[in-house]
């Protein structure tokens, strides 16, 4: 059901904030999307799926198609979305993938290099959003969610994000130009960076343990789920959101394993099938035994978002074609396709601190001379429509002042609007 804005200036609505770690882990807003894959050291061995090595177009169609759902999910807050498309899930499924044909380099290096690729996005990032909550009045050592100097350490995630970025859960006043919970709503998303950072550190001894034994590997992290994302185990604070969090994704992040080493190729596709709708029809009866007030929205249900995503992953997975190009009418979204996993880190980071830019623009209309009841009625109707009309100029704002940290980030020269695949001899040296 849409939940429409309260009024011509009211902020935030309490559906935008759904999903995001704050008293509590998020399972599902992202990953950051790993960098564009790219060729492998000369004179490969062919890949045991027969895929051809470099950018995988299908690959990146997912990933554009989640970040898209994301963006509509954090707007309109429908439930049946997390269902319909695990976005988070499929993000975690590709960044694994990613990671493990890394991994055929020193283990070592490619932690280094998936780290330096995070930190500078997010450093910018921090850089406006941190000095934006103390002009507002924060003091995070008198903050009543944290104990004493134990905020401003937490700052220190804005840095390296091991644990959960320290925000406020209200900060203005009541009738401001941006709702109170503002900064939450922008800081949401950083859950993301913390899972995102312990998979790939964690990724060199999944990979061991998976080559040896793949699939009670996956379902051993499966089975985590159910230990850290039910009442079964507890951990409180941060720490508890960060391995709730890890445990949710490992499932996903182990199949992009299997997807890149061909472990779903070599079963038929009826076994992978048949198991991955029995781990899906599991997720949903766990999701309606166990609905929140927002009814079966898997970001609130951790144990079916882990179980829910899995099967929908592996199916997404096995049926995967190895496309070198956007085949048919698809190949008119190409450079769209490019642009959004050249800017995935870029687009997950900002697009919620806009949503919520797009709130008090829109307000603005209200205070028109010439709006009568009936035009403000439809506005009020129509208000999740122009957030979402509103939202991807603002991302491509976004993208355009500070995407090219990226490049930054990967040694790559930056660009602006990179609509092409990133120079072949920048890409080698990822």
């Amino acid at each position: 059901m849409t939940h429409p804005p309260q009024g011509p200036a009211t902020g935030a609505p309490d559906w935008v904030a759904r999903g995001w770690d704050t008293h509590r882990a998020e399972p599902a807003a992202p990953p950051p999307a790993a960098p564009p894959a790219t060729a492998p050291a000369p004179e490969p061995a062919p890949a045991p799926t027969g895929r051809a090595p470099g950018r995988d177009r299908y690959l990146d169609l997912l990933r554009t198609l989640a970040l898209v759902r994301v963006v509509v999910y954090h707007i309109y807050g429908w439930a049946w979305l997390t269902i319909v498309f695990p976005s988070m899930g499929v993000m975690f499924a590709l960044a694994g993938a990613l990671m493990a044909r890394s991994l055929k380099r020193p283990a070592w290096g490619v932690i280094k290099s998936r780290v330096r690729r995070l930190l500078p996005p997010l450093w910018l990032f921090g850089a406006v959003l941190v000095p934006l909550m103390f002009l507002a009045g924060w003091d995070p050592g008198d903050d009543p969610n944290q104990s004493g100097n134990w905020g401003w350490i937490k700052l220190l995630n804005y840095v390296l994000p091991v644990g959960s970025p320290i925000y406020p859960l209200s900060v203005g006043h009541e009738g401001g130009l941006l709702d109170p919970e503002w900064a939450m709503y922008a800081a949401g998303p950083l859950w993301y960076l913390r899972t995102y950072l312990w998979l790939v550190v964690a990724s060199p001894l999944l990979l061991w343990a998976f080559r040896r034994a793949p699939w009670p590997t996956m379902f051993v992290c499966l089975g985590s789920a159910g230990v850290f994302g039910t009442d079964l185990v507890e951990i409180p604070g941060s720490t508890g959101y960060a391995i709730q969090g890890f445990a949710v994704y490992a499932g996903c992040w182990l199949l992009g394993f299997a997807h890149e080493e061909g472990v779903l190729g070599r079963l038929p596709r009826y076994v992978t099938v048949s198991v991955a709708a029995f781990v899906m029809a599991f997720g949903l009866w766990w999701a309606a035994g166990h609905q929140t007030e927002f009814g079966m929205d898997l970001n609130e249900i951790p144990f079916a978002q882990a179980t829910w995503s899995f099967g929908a992953v592996a199916i997404l997975l096995v049926y995967a074609p190895s496309w070198q190009r956007l085949p048919g009418r698809l190949a008119r979204w190409d450079k769209l396709v490019t642009l959004f996993n050249n800017r995935a880190v870029t687009i997950y980071l900002w697009h919620n601190g806009l949503i919520v830019a797009t709130i008090p623009m829109i307000s603005q209309l209200y205070d028109l001379p010439f709006m009568t009841e009936g035009s403000m009625r439809v506005l009020t109707a129509t208000f999740q429509l122009w957030m979402l009309v509103l939202v991807w100029p603002l991302i491509g704002l976004a993208i355009l002042a500070t995407g090219w940290v990226e490049d930054l980030a990967a040694r790559r020269r930056p660009r602006f609007w990179p609509t092409t695949a990133a120079p072949r001899a920048a890409r080698r040296r990822r």
